[in-house]
């Protein structure tokens, strides 16, 4: 009797063991699910976050030298807003060394792109390599860069306009209409540039196509000195050619509207008559412009859109996407004279 029952208690004791096994087993393998579901849980909630993500774009702008300089600044902002994208904007006021130090102060904060006005061409290998280094892409607006080796690999994509094609489109204008800008009988016209900014690409490409352009012909560059494409430099430049020159001035080429602008004010302030006793053709088309155009101030203005804000934005768009873009993308554009220039001017965006 007492061997029966040891047996039955052995059984008894080996079902509770077995039942304490299976419900261990149970809460061991519900934690386990419970720990799966939540790590489902995080990566669902990683990715959605990813997904929701702002994309981070640094904008380094060479400054607000010009009415120009203002649009571009208001496209790229307006566009980059309208798109959901988080802009952080840094003023380089005209200086390339500012500039540099906002390009690392992007890469330090892990920004997504950094977009780049670069005030001169030159100069930018170390700080664009670090910005490859760290895997974020680098778009340039408006005027371009020249590595010491020629490639153009530390950059993804320019947007802008064709600094070339302008100056080529202006004095190949300025050659067809040399009877209406009253040039016809003169042997030699004495041709007085203001140059751009020393060293940047709008200066450097308008420069030569003017130059190519003229090579030649009778039109001939007297002085070119650089009025930094503001309107104050500009018209100072002009004071001084015209205390020393003032008969032998008959063509003023300026790399823009603004420094053409100021070239007329220097001319009217030594009692002539700008557009007329001094011709004067520029580059930019700005609403300043327009309105010199019209008033006989100004002979005309070759355009050069601001306007990129848009197409900048889609090329970052396309890069996210994974898309292939085109290394440049040009901005269309016209040249403007008395012709033309009253009914363009109510459009006008800038």
């Amino acid at each position: 009797m007492k061997k029966i029952f040891r047996i039955i208690s052995l059984v008894v004791a080996l079902l509770m063991i077995v039942s304490l096994v299976a419900c261990g087993g149970k809460q061991e393998q519900k934690a386990s699910d419970n720990a799966s579901s939540q790590g489902t849980k995080k990566v669902e909630e990683k990715k959605e976050e990813s997904t929701n993500k702002k994309i981070v774009v640094g904008f380094s702008q060479i400054g607000a030298e010009s009415e120009w300089r203002t649009a571009n600044t208001n496209s790229i902002k307006k566009a980059c807003e309208e798109a959901g994208f988080e802009l952080k904007f840094s003023d380089a006021q005209q200086k390339q060394e500012n500039q540099i130090k906002a390009i690392r102060s992007f890469i330090a904060q892990k920004v997504d792109y950094i977009v780049l006005a670069p005030v001169v061409e030159t100069g930018w290998d170390t700080v664009l390599k670090e910005a490859k280094d760290a895997n974020i892409p680098v778009i340039l607006v408006d005027r371009t860069v020249k590595t010491a080796d020629g490639s153009e690999d530390l950059w993804v994509a320019w947007v802008g306009e064709d600094f070339y094609k302008e100056g080529k489109n202006l004095a190949e204008w300025v050659l067809k209409n040399e009877e209406k800008l009253g040039f016809k009988d003169k042997e030699v016209v004495n041709v007085y540039q203001l140059e751009g900014t020393v060293g940047s690409g709008a200066a450097v490409d308008r420069a030569k196509a003017w130059a190519d352009v003229m090579n030649g012909t009778k039109f001939k560059t007297v002085k070119s000195q650089t009025g930094d494409f503001t309107r104050a430099k500009g018209q100072e430049v002009m004071e001084s050619w015209l205390k020393s020159d003032k008969g032998n001035i008959d063509l003023v080429f300026a790399h823009n509207d603004d420094m053409a602008l100021g070239a007329i004010s220097a001319i009217e302030a030594a009692g002539l008559k700008p557009g007329e006793d001094i011709k004067i053709v520029s580059i930019d088309g700005v609403k300043g412009a327009f309105e010199a155009i019209i008033a006989g101030k100004l002979n005309a203005s070759q355009e050069c859109s601001p306007l990129t804000g848009p197409v900048l934005v889609q090329t970052i768009k396309d890069l996210e996407a994974g898309k292939e873009v085109p290394k440049k993308v040009y901005a269309e554009e016209q040249l403007f004279t008395i012709e033309n220039a009253a009914e363009a001017l109510p459009n006008r965006q800038y």
